[in-house]
């Protein structure tokens, strides 16, 4: 880097372990920067939104939240969900309620196969896997349409309606996000999820529209394949796979298997991503909030520490993020686990391993 580079993040920890790997990614970050010699720096502000936000106030995040996050480069997001708020409410008040007003239609999601992981997956012992998968992350199944009716008739009675919609454009923007990264790839091709057997309206317009953005990628290989048979694929014929593109509620089911198969949902980073940049994207780990396990330091933070790598990229810093990637690999292959990936590491020391092998 021949120039300094000051970089304004938000950092929303949620919560649960969202405060806790939120933390240890923003110890890598900031170890990054200052081996820079003062070429890069992180400013970081903290907003302290989540469900303890929501006992003091009745609502997650701040009334004007929305306009303050936007001049920010990314968001840097922990965790969201505890016992004592429901679910739906605290997701479509804090989380889904980001990603929608900030138009992060793209959700990504690495499956990685780490050094010194053991998984269940056992093509993964002699095979080099490695895949993503892209999530439409705007509509779909979580377009939130729909409504609850007849209560006033009675126990019993009550009637819900959740419809999943699904419009051309959102289709076709995604599926051309998964062809323009497949050209990255090694290997160039695009699996296509869908369930248009079943659901003969919306998944038949996505089916209609993927083949119709194929046409113009002839040099990307493709394959259409129903979700029940993708799941089955996912653990039979992992080595297929290298973007796999999906809806919001297929594709979030699938890349926690991905992230299962690898041996922990704690070590799934995601991106969401408003791609034309007219917003800042959100970069969160997977696992959500474990309220089992939050506050005893034992919760595994490469998710994290990945998706601030995914970050990482976005802002236009590719070698900062492989030296992330890199030190993550290195740590694992040290032995440097927690417990849920069978070691007996503590969160604070897998994240001082990480900061040990950036310079390697």
């Amino acid at each position: 880097m021949t120039q300094s580079r000051r970089f304004r993040i938000a950092a929303i920890p949620g919560d649960g372990v969202g405060a806790e790997v939120v933390a240890a990614g923003r110890q890598v970050l900031d170890a990054l920067a200052a081996d820079s010699g003062g070429a890069l720096e992180f400013a970081w502000t903290e907003f302290p939104w989540g469900c303890d936000h929501y006992a003091r106030t009745g609502a997650m995040m701040d009334d004007d939240g929305l306009e303050r996050v936007r001049g920010f480069d990314a968001l840097y997001f922990g965790a969201v969900g505890w016992p004592t708020v429901p679910d739906h409410v605290s997701l479509w008040g804090l989380r889904l309620r980001l990603c929608q007003n900030l138009d992060q239609w793209a959700n990504v999601r690495p499956v990685h196969f780490l050094p010194g992981v053991a998984g269940p997956l056992r093509a993964a012992d002699t095979e080099d896997l490695d895949w993503v998968v892209v999530r439409e992350n705007s509509e779909g199944e979580y377009g939130g349409f729909g409504g609850r009716n007849f209560s006033g008739r009675g126990p019993g009675a009550e009637v819900a309606v959740q419809s999943a919609v699904f419009t051309e454009a959102g289709c076709e923007r995604i599926m051309r996000f998964a062809f323009d990264l497949a050209r990255t790839r090694a290997r160039r091709k695009v699996s296509s999820v869908t369930k248009s057997n079943a659901q003969q309206y919306g998944m038949v317009l996505w089916d209609e529209v993927f083949a119709r953005v194929a046409a113009d990628y002839p040099d990307v290989e493709t394959e259409s394949v129903l979700v029940d048979a993708m799941a089955a694929k996912f653990v039979l014929r992992p080595q297929d796979l290298s973007v796999v593109v999906a809806s919001n509620l297929h594709a979030d089911i699938l890349s926690d298997l991905g992230s299962a198969l690898a041996g922990s949902l704690g070590l799934a980073a995601s991106a969401n991503l408003n791609p034309e940049r007219r917003f800042p994207g959100m970069f969160e780990p997977v696992h959500g909030s474990a309220p089992d396990i939050a506050g005893q330091g034992v919760c595994n933070p490469v998710g994290a520490i990945g998706s601030a790598a995914l970050m990482l990229r976005h802002l236009g810093l590719p070698a900062e993020a492989d030296r992330v990637e890199r030190a993550v690999r290195a740590a694992c292959a040290q032995g440097v686990l927690t417990r849920d990936v069978g070691g007996t590491a503590t969160t604070k020391d897998v994240t001082a391993a990480v900061v040990d092998h950036l310079g390697d």
